[in-house]
């Protein structure tokens, strides 16, 4: 970590308290069960591998990707076996596992994601906030699978110069909370899924308290309504094409416009929607595009200034930051989703998501002890801690138990 000196409330040192425990801690065995009870799938007779043990184990998954499944589950239940095992336990094989996975399926990751996983900011989080509102980005990427038929079949497969991509690609769509980097809201699907149909499904996640950062793939007529109905604040980044005629300048320079959802629409001044924009130019600064165009439903430029809205908008890189994070220093750069199928390709995914959440509350956690913006953290070095620590971990349950409790 950045400084390895931080302290939680508790006074434990952040480097002390990552291990496995993080996940149980918060992922309680209590949660898990009642999920896995409201999703019907439940251990109904005793088993090697009982159902809320296949959960812990996907998200293990996401912390050694480049480690045998036999060799995760062994650590993982040597690990919490004071928790899980309170008797003898016998490893089962590779099929075994992955028979337990799919009794399991991933509907009951899903559901834990979306219940548990939301954005954490407190009053004191820094960078966080924009004059009391909490910062999010809208934005998506993909994620490459097992090279398999199935997987082919459902997720599908860009085209390269040479023929087709070496894997079948997810797309995801989601929303990240800029001060702790949680990634909450995320859709799935397909390759050939446009991410505009996904994010129509993602806005519903925006709350009356948020600003709403997005680039301009995502400023259209029926998203931008969409978004809007949820009472965030937005500020989206409009195409060069994107006809913007002023209807009424403003002090700050920007002016009020309207947004149509066909050019019929404009001709005759129906079903507009009155918006804010703020153009700008940025020079000097490297690897940046000269012109930049914003729309806002922010109107009044004495609560939100353009220059500082203009500000504000770069700070949506930070969701680029988060997906370098989740798809490279935790899931392992050149590295695929391993599950040879559909549903354990879905329940892997959201076994990351799970796991990525675990790791930055913790994170998040220890910057708020010491008043520190969560970016002083590094992700990487917190993984590389969490993965090194299990074995220690498992050797002593005694003090992974006081670390968990």
């Amino acid at each position: 970590m950045a400084n390895s000196s931080l302290r939680l409330p508790d006074n434990r040192r952040v480097i002390d308290a990552i291990s496995i425990g993080v996940l149980t801690k918060t992922y309680p065995v209590n949660r898990i069960k009642a999920v896995l009870k409201a999703t019907g799938t439940e251990s109904i007779r005793e088993r090697a591998l009982p159902a809320h043990v296949v959960v812990y184990y996907v998200l293990a998954l996401a912390l050694w990707t480049h480690t045998s499944y036999e060799a995760v589950l062994g650590w993982l239940v040597e690990g919490l076996q004071w928790l899980l095992f309170p008797r003898e336990w016998k490893r089962p094989g590779k099929s075994a596992i992955t028979q337990a996975r799919q009794r399991v399926g991933w509907q009951p990751l899903q559901q834990l994601y979306e219940e548990v996983v939301q954005p954490i900011a407190q009053k004191e989080t820094l960078g966080a906030w924009y004059r009391g509102r909490r910062l999010v980005s809208l934005d998506g990427s993909t994620l490459e699978v097992a090279d398999t038929e199935a997987n082919e079949k459902a997720f599908g497969r860009p085209g390269a110069s040479r023929g087709t991509a070496a894997y079948p690609l997810m797309r995801l769509v989601g929303l990240v909370e800029n001060g702790p980097h949680v990634l909450f809201g995320v859709k799935a699907g397909g390759y050939k899924t446009g991410e505009t149909t996904l994010a129509q499904q993602v806005v519903q996640h925006l709350q009356k308290d948020m600003l709403c950062l997005a680039d301009r793939e995502f400023l259209g007529y029926k998203l931008w309504n969409q978004a809007r109905k949820t009472g965030a604040a937005l500020v989206w980044r409009a195409k060069k094409n994107l006809r913007l005629p002023c209807y009424r300048r403003l002090p700050d320079g920007s002016y009020l416009s309207f947004l149509y959802a066909s050019a019929q629409d404009r001709r005759y001044h129906r079903n507009a929607v009155l918006v804010r924009v703020i153009e700008y130019r940025l020079q000097g600064v490297t690897h940046s595009e000269p012109f930049y165009r914003l729309v806002t439903t922010l109107l009044d430029p004495h609560q939100a200034p353009a220059q500082e809205l203009a500000a504000l908008y770069h700070e949506r890189w930070e969701i680029e930051t988060v997906l370098d994070e989740f798809k490279v220093h935790l899931r392992g750069a050149r590295w695929v989703l391993r599950s040879k199928t559909p549903d354990l390709v879905r329940q892997e995914f959201y076994g990351f998501l799970l796991t990525y959440f675990a790791i930055r509350g913790l994170m998040h956690e220890a910057a708020l002890s010491v008043q520190e913006d969560p970016d002083r953290l590094s992700f990487a070095n917190a993984v590389e801690v969490i993965r090194r620590k299990l074995y220690t971990f498992s050797i002593s349950p005694l003090r992974g138990a006081s670390q968990v409790a």
